[in-house]
């Protein structure tokens, strides 16, 4: 299997909160916006998608088992800049070798920013 493109879909009970986080707060890329769905862009070939709940066959999950993990090259800077954003995200800490913080989105998902030493 040779996989081209990534799209990971949260389905979501607070569908609008969750969306103007990562569009507003986070400042992802908007891909594509429809009634009920809006597709962000996290890499070229990796999207998330969040959907809302009440036009779907899948129920929310409320955030549980489920952790967002993002690489980024200057975690300094993310950190800060979502600090400054008056975002509440976690010190750092140290996760297999790698710093990381973490933030939840208002749909309870956990999103674990993380950069290589």
């Amino acid at each position: 299997m040779n996989i081209h493109r990534t799209n990971t879909i949260l389905y979501c009970n607070r569908w609008g909160a969750t969306v103007k986080f990562y569009r507003d707060r986070v400042k992802l890329l908007v891909l594509l916006q429809k009634a009920w769905f809006v597709e962000f862009q996290l890499t070229d070939n990796s999207c998330l998608s969040v959907a809302d709940a009440a036009h779907t066959s899948i129920d929310s999950a409320g955030g549980a088992g489920l952790t967002l993990s993002w690489s980024v090259e200057d975690i300094d800077a993310v950190h800060g800049r979502m600090l400054a954003d008056g975002l509440h995200v976690s010190p750092f800490t140290v996760t297999w070798g790698s710093r990381a913080f973490y933030l939840f989105d208002p749909e309870g998902n956990r999103i674990e920013i993380w950069a290589r030493p």
